[in-house]
Order: C-alpha cells, then structure tokens, then sequence
C-alpha cells in the first residue's frame, strides 16, 4: 500500500523488513514523530482522517480494500481515524507477531465479520486483488482462480475458511509468510536510517575491470586532444593567450568533427574482425554523444577566445565595428573571402541547434522527427567548415570518403529490388508487426537492425528498428514497432484506418493508374490483420552487440517492453539450429545442428519485463512455440529458462495481492499453464530482484556469463551495476 508520504523514505526494496525488525528505541521515537507530523498534515483542522481522505492519502485502485482498511484502522467503529488509532494499528503491523498479522489479513477477507471466508468472500476479493494489479481475466477463470485458493485451504471441507485453515495455507508459502512482514512495513515506511555510506560504483574494482577497454580509449582520446591543443597553441605564441586558446581548440575541433561520423557499414564489418576484441565498438553511440559534447564545448571557447581577443585589441584603433567583425566580410579573417567570422558564426548556431534537439527529452518525448531533420544539419556543418578553416578538410578527406560511400552503398542497396510490406498486424498497445518481403540476397544475424522508409508513410525519413525475426526464416523480414512518436503512430494508424475499396464502377481504369505507383489497397482479413502490397525501402542490416550471442557460453537476455524484438530474432535462430530431430522407427531424438561451430551456447536464460498483461500478446505465440520445441524434461536442466514479469501486478510482499498470487500459483500448478500469458513459464508479479536473479545465474555454473539487455537506460544502468558485482559482461543495444 502506497501512501503519499512514502515517496520522502528512500529505502531499498530489499531493507523494510530489517527496518521493521530493528528498528532501535531512538529510531523508534523519531518514526513516531515522523508519523505524527504526516498524520497531521492529512487530517486537518478536525484531527481525524474519514473515509474519503483515506482513499486519497492511499490512491488505491479499487476502493475495496481502502474501505476494508479503514474499517479495521477505526477500532471504534466512530467512522473516522484518530491518531491513537492509527499508531495502534501500525504498531500491531509492524511489530506485532506474526499471529497478530496474519489475524489482520484473515479480518480484511472476512468481508461479513462471521469469523470465516466463504467461497463468494473470497471471489469478491480476488476480484479486487486482479483490478489493483491491472490484471484483466475472464469471469470463468476467477472462478477457477477462487475455487483453486478455496479448495486447497478448505482442507476440511467445511465451505469456509477458518483463520487456522488460512494459517496453514499461508504457511505452504514460505516467500509469503516472510514477506508479510514487508506488507506491514510498507504502510508507511519510518524516515530513511543513516547508514554507512557506500562506495561509489565509479571507484569499485569491478567497474573499472569491466569496463577496462573503454576507459582506456577515453583516456587514449583525451590525451590526444590535449596533445592537440598544446601543439596548436605552442605555434600561436607570438599572437596572445586568447589567439593560442582559440587555435588549440581550433586543431581540436578539427580532429573531433572528423571522429564524429557515424560510420555504421565500417562498424558492422569491424565486429567480425579482432578489432572488436580491442576497440570499444559497443560504445560507438555512447562515443558518437561524447564527441558531439565535445564539439560543442571546444566550439563555445574558439568562439569566446577570438571575440575576447577582439574587445582586447579594441584598444588600438580599428576601422570597423563589433557587429562588422561578427557578421560582415570587411576585417577580411579566413582563407576564402573573409568568410571565417560569418562562417563561425553560422556554425555556432548549427551545433547549438544539433545538440539541443539531440537531447532525450526531443527524442524521447514523441518529437524524433525534429532530432532527424536538424541532425541533417550536419552537412552544412562540414561544408561551413571547409570555408572556414583551411585545414579541415586535411582531416575530413579520408572519414568523408568512407562516409559517403557508404551512403552511396546503402542507397543501392536499399532501392536494387522493390521491398513490398505484405502483411500488416496491428498488435495491444499500439504495436504494429509488419511482414516485408525479404531480398534474396538479404543476409543478416540475429539481433541486427535496418532503416527503413516507407513513402507512404513520410517520403523521406529513414528510422532504425530491430528486426525480429530470425535470418533462417527466408521469405520475410519481421518488424516490430511501438507507436511512440510521429511517425510511428502515422504508420499505425494508416493501418488501423478502414480500408478504401474501389467502386466497381470505373475498376480498371482506376487500377491501371494506380499500376506505376503499386496498389496500397489492403485486403482487410480481421480486425488487426491485413495482407497488403506497400512499398517501402530497407538499408542494412547493421550489427549489435547481440551478434556475440553464439559465442557464449551462458547468455542472460532481458527485454523491457518493446525492447525483446532482437531477443526475438535471437531465440528464434537458436531454437532452428537446436531444432530436434525424431528418428522414424523409434522415439530417440537428437539435435541436428548441436555442433554447430559457431554456437557455443550451454545454457540460455530469457527475461521480459512488461508494463501491462496486453504488452505479452506481441510474442506470446513465438513464446509458445519455443516452449513446445523443448523436451519437457532435459538431463542437465532446461536449455532454454523463460522468466516473466509484469510491474503493474501487485508482488507477494504487497497485503492486496498475496491471496491473488497464490491463487495463481495453484491454478498454474493445476492446470500446467499462466493464467496471464497462457504460457507454462509463470508470469512473476513486480520487477525482478536483480540480486537474486544473478546469483541463481552465478550458482547454475554454465560457464561465463554474458547478460544482453535491450531496454531504457535508467535499467540498464542497474543490471549493468549488478553485472560489475557478479562479474558478468554486459551488452546493452545501441543504435
């Protein structure tokens, strides 16, 4: 139960119960304090909490149990809440025994008070338990989720449960009993407890031994710009400190805006050589951000040096003004014409512009459209820079070359072959599968990625999306996409807008002119799928550090979302070269591809992490199908382990959600399937405890560990954390 006031108490989710439990008598008198004030600042004027302030303060889902709550929070059945009261139920919860705790739950699901829970309490329950979890399931399976609770506690088939029945059902779940005590403390959580400061991530031996090559480089790429800038500035002496500090930067912008390209070709190559052994190629967006910080930094203070340096001389006489020598030709400065003040000045606004609309909140915020188009702006940048410095273009000839052939690659590429769109399906969430005919000669590795653009959609923008499906799959490429900015939600909803049919009349005459622009009139099969004939373009693929996949030897992948499409690429393209093979005259089975050369994978653990239940149907049939692949009992454990889990579902540790979740672990067991999913692999309640989940890892001893993750930053700075400690290596998705 959250209550507004939690938010101020930073505890880490693995700290309440200790918190609960030794608590020290001065600690306790500040939590009560504490709680106190809080009190106070809710109740008002009157000094009592009602019903309705209850709710608010407890923003719960479903108003059952908040009324459940407050009527065992209000001894005195006065229809309010005094302080007294309030710090008398607390007190009980979290330092009452374990009987007093449980006799509290046993209260909240005898909805009648008669001292026994009857099959139709319970179900009015459960019901409530599947609303605040945002779980949706049919009447028939609560049903089956009441009678499975209701039947194994009702051991002596009475036709209620009594408070010992429940006990001892309790009790089969020992991660229950011990997180009740979690539930009583998270109603409201004592301030946060000094504790020995612990040292920085940043300063551990672990950081620095896993990221060794890319701390190297950076420290290989600072030391080159101080080399740079020292060099420049020693040939400028005779000029002043401001003309040296504008040319050092100058020599280092030089080499920066040449290091900033994004050479995607050259880098997808290179993963295939030593090179990848050496280099930090994964980090390649990471460096792409430093750079273009970089540039801007070193642009800042070129710019600020030469117009300090100007104010200086201005007093010696001069025949033209500051705005003259800002934005005119007349002070005659730069190799062509005099342009260099101009020219500066233009590029200072062009990477400012750049930058600010490369920030996260512009790209994440449904806004790429605007990253794209100004990050075209790179090339006026180069082109500015040709007329502005006379040696750039010294630095840029080589990196420029490679670029530009590769652009000219990857236009011929993408245009050699119509690429049609032939099937369309629109998926929960605003997910939108497209099914696009595969080039014949398209060869890519799973977990790889491609632009794609689709004219119909914008004429001229090119976006990255993972690709899903597995290279052994010949005839189509799968693309998954979330509708999360403009142009993605133009593409969904060009597809979820009824189709356009042609009038009879006049049929032919309008198919002939539609012939030279190919029909994009879609043959609607149901509701979200639809066979069609749209043109789009595809340029790729492009690497990931996913291609290292099949040289581990135990691989941990874990999606957030959106984030399972490589993964899915990826457990496709495992399972058809672990695909079994049945002989004819009897039941014997092996795996045709086990030696694969390539492959040398042992154990494969998959974790997804969704929001919703709806977000588990993009996947769920290859999910099944890769559960089926599998021989249900396999001599040194399962090969491939699916792990689950879903944020918005109440966890065990959570009072309005333990009767719900061993409902579903008894239904799961019965019926050998998740009630959420519909998957065998049970659905976990929460996010992942990363601590537990690695040491499972760690203690399986499968041989090195490689974690793959796809999926925001803010978890992918945690795993990577967790990573450092176990010491795992960890591959994030960067393109």
């Amino acid at each position: 139960m959250t209550l507004p006031w939690q938010h101020q108490a930073n505890f880490p989710a693995d700290s309440a119960p200790h918190c609960a439990n030794i608590m020290s008598v001065d600690e306790d008198a500040r939590w009560l304090d504490w709680v106190t004030k809080q009190f106070e600042s809710i109740a008002g004027d009157d000094k009592e909490i009602d019903l309705e302030e209850f709710k608010t303060a407890l923003k719960v889902k479903e108003s059952f149990f908040a009324e459940r709550f407050f009527a065992l929070f209000d001894s005195d059945g006065s229809g309010s809440i005094s302080l007294d009261e309030l710090l008398k139920a607390l007190n009980l919860l979290i330092h009452g025994s374990e009987t007093d705790k449980l006799h509290f739950l046993f209260q909240v699901y005898d909805v009648d008070g008669s001292g026994s829970i009857d099959p139709d309490e319970l179900r009015t329950v459960l019901k409530s338990c599947l609303r605040e979890s945002a779980i949706s399931l049919p009447e028939e399976k609560l049903d089956d989720l009441t009678l499975a609770l209701f039947e194994s506690a009702d051991r002596d088939n009475s036709g209620s449960i009594t408070f010992e029945e429940l006990k001892a059902e309790l009790e089969k779940f020992p991660e229950v009993m011990e997180n009740l005590t979690i539930s009583a403390a998270n109603w409201l959580k004592p301030p946060n407890i000094d504790r020995k400061r612990q040292t920085p991530r940043y300063l551990t031996p672990a950081y620095w031994h896993n990221n060794s090559r890319k701390l190297l480089f950076l420290c290989c790429y600072v030391c080159l710009n101080i080399l740079l800038f020292t060099l420049a500035a020693l040939k400028h002496t005779a000029y002043g400190i401001w003309i040296m500090i504008a040319k050092g930067c100058g020599q280092c912008l030089n080499f920066n805006c040449a290091l900033v390209l994004m050479l995607r070709r050259c880098l997808t190559w290179l993963r295939a050589t030593w090179v990848v052994r050496i280099l930090p190629l994964d980090q390649y967006v990471i460096l792409h951000h430093l750079v273009g910080y970089a540039i801007f930094g070193f642009t800042v203070v070129h710019t600020a040096a030469h117009v300090t340096n100007f104010v200086v001389l201005t007093k010696n006489p001069m025949s033209f003004q500051f705005w003259e020598y800002l934005l005119t030709t007349r002070p005659g400065i730069g190799w062509i014409s005099g342009t260099a003040s101009i020219t500066g000045v233009i590029l200072q606004l062009l990477i400012i512009l750049m930058l600010v609309c490369s920030s996260t909140f512009v790209r994440r915020s449904g806004h790429f459209e605007i990253f794209y188009w100004t990050h075209l702006s790179y090339i006026w940048v180069w082109l500015l820079l040709i007329l502005h410095c006379p040696n750039f273009w010294k630095w840029f000839v080589v990196p420029g070359v490679i670029f530009l052939l590769e652009k000219i690659v990857g236009l011929a590429v993408s245009r050699i072959g119509g690429l049609y769109i032939v099937e369309v399906n629109l998926l929960p969430s605003k997910v939108t599968h497209l099914v696009i005919k595969r080039p014949q000669f398209f060869h890519f590795k799973p977990g790889d990625y491609v632009y794609i653009n689709i004219p119909v959609i914008a004429k001229y923008e090119w976006h990255p999306f993972t690709i899903s499906s597995a290279p052994e799959q010949q005839d189509t490429l799968w693309l998954h996409i979330r509708s999360l900015g403009q142009w993605t939600n133009r593409l969904y909803e060009h597809f979820r807008r009824p189709q356009v049919m042609i009038p009879e009349a006049k049929r032919l005459t309008k198919s002939l002119q539609n012939k030279p622009k190919q029909s994009q009139i879609s043959l609607k099969i149901n509701e979200n799928q639809r066979f069609c004939n749209v043109k789009c373009y595809v340029d790729g693929p492009y690497g990931t550090p996913t291609r290292r996949i099949f040289t581990s030897e135990h691989a941990v992948l874990i999606g957030a979302g959106i984030g399972i499409t490589p993964f899915a690429s990826i457990l496709q393209s495992i399972m058809y070269r672990m695909r079994k093979q049945n002989c004819p005259n009897c039941n014997y089975s092996w795996c045709e591809n086990l030696k694969d050369h390539e492959m040398n994978l042992r154990k494969v653990d998959f974790i997804w992490i969704n929001r919703d239940q709806k977000s588990f149907e993009w996947f769920v049939s290859l999910l099944t199908k890769l559960e089926m692949d599998q021989a249900d009992e396999e001599p040194e454990g399962r090969f491939l382990e699916m792990h689950m889990y879903m944020t918005s579902a109440l966890s065990k540790n959570d009072m309005k959600a333990i009767g719900l979740q061993m409902a579903l672990d008894l239904l799961a067991k019965k019926e050998k399937r998740d009630s959420i999913t519909g998957l065998r692999t049970r659905t976990q309640p929460g996010r992942p405890d990363w601590s537990k989940v690695f040491q499972k890892v760690a203690e399986e001893k499968k041989g090195k560990v490689h974690v793959f993750f796809c999926g925001s930053p803010a978890l992918a700075k945690v795993i990577k954390a967790q990573c450092e400690q176990f010491g795992f290596k960890f591959y994030k998705e960067n393109f």
